[in-house]
């Protein structure tokens, strides 16, 4: 599982798992923002099956959101 902001320097989180999936093929990602929809959608992160963690969250909501995903088969990178 690999958690990971959208918006970074330098590439999106979305680049970046791409990057890693390659060497770790099924690997699941969460990815986090505090930034709009619109913004999210040009890093490629609104598709059907991606999980999104909008800021600011508590620890507790995080651990629950990593709980369901690697429960998860449907959720993808």
């Amino acid at each position: 599982l690999m958690v990971t902001d959208v918006v970074m320097p330098g590439k999106s989180g979305k680049q970046l798992a791409e990057e890693i999936e390659s060497k770790r093929p099924g690997m699941k990602v969460i990815y986090i923002s505090g930034y709009t929809d619109d913004a999210m959608a040009h890093h490629g992160v609104l598709e059907s099956g991606i999980v999104l963690v909008q800021k600011p969250f508590t620890p507790e909501f995080l651990l629950k959101r990593i709980r369901e995903v690697l429960a998860s088969p449907d959720c993808v990178q």
